[in-house]
C-alpha cells in the first residue's frame, strides 16, 4: 500500500486528517504562494482557479521527493467582490480584515490535488459561501483580544471551529472545506485506491 502524505504544513489540514483516522505524513511544501498568486492573477485566474493551482504545485514539490506516496496537496484562497485576501500578518491586518468582511458575503475556493507518481490522479474544487454579520469596531477589538494571534493563521483572520463561529450570519458549504479541506470528497477517493476502509 502506498504512503500517505499531506504536502502542507497546516495544523488544521492535519488536525481533519488525524480526526478521521488517517495514518499520514506531512510535508512542508515551501512554494512561494506569493508570486504564484500574482501570476495566476496576472495570467487571468479566478479564485477557485488558483486554489487548485497552488494546490497542485505543493503536491508536485512533495511528489518529487516521494514518488511512492500518494501527495495531498490542499489550498483556500478568499474572494470577496473580487478582492483576494491573504492571511493577515499581525492582529492589526486581522482587525482590517474584518473590518472589510464585515457585513458582506464571501467565499472560499477551497482545492485538493493528488498526485502520484508525478501525475495528478483526482481534482475537487469547492467553494462555501460565508456572510459576516456586521461587526461593530467594539465587537472586533473584543473579538482579537479572545481569539488572539491565532486567528492570523486563519485567510479571513477567524476560525469557524472556535469563536469565529460567532461572526457569521449565514454559511452555505461544507464544515471541513471551510476549515481548509474537502474531507468528505476525499476520503471517498482514498477508498477508492483503498487507502481507507470501505
Amino acid at each position: 500500500m502506498k504512503s500517505l502524505v499531506l504536502a502542507s504544513a497546516s495544523q488544521s489540514r492535519a488536525r481533519v486528517l488525524t480526526a478521521a483516522g488517517l495514518a499520514f505524513e506531512a510535508l512542508a511544501a515551501d512554494v512561494d504562494e506569493d508570486a504564484l498568486k500574482i501570476e495566476f492573477k496576472v495570467a487571468g485566474s479566478d479564485a477557485a482557479d488558483c486554489a487548485r493551482r497552488l494546490a497542485e504545485a505543493k503536491a508536485r514539490r512533495i511528489a518529487a521527493r516521494r514518488p511512492d506516496a500518494l501527495v495531498i496537496g490542499a489550498d483556500q484562497m478568499l474572494d470577496c467582490e473580487g478582492a483576494w485576501f491573504d492571511k493577515p500578518r499581525d492582529i492589526s491586518g486581522a482587525a482590517e480584515h474584518l473590518r472589510r468582511l464585515s457585513g458582506k458575503i464571501h467565499t472560499l475556493p477551497t482545492a485538493a490535488v493528488v498526485v502520484a507518481g508525478g501525475q495528478t490522479v483526482w481534482t475537487h474544487i469547492a467553494s462555501p459561501r460565508l456572510k459576516v454579520r456586521p461587526l461593530s469596531e467594539t465587537y472586533i477589538q473584543q473579538y482579537l483580544a479572545a481569539a488572539g494571534p491565532k486567528v492570523c493563521s486563519s485567510v479571513g483572520a477567524y476560525q469557524l471551529e472556535g469563536l469565529g463561529a460567532q461572526l457569521f450570519e449565514t454559511i452555505e458549504g461544507d464544515f471541513f472545506t471551510i476549515l481548509g479541506l474537502p474531507l468528505l470528497p476525499l476520503l471517498a477517493f482514498l477508498r477508492g485506491e483503498g487507502m481507507v476502509a470501505a
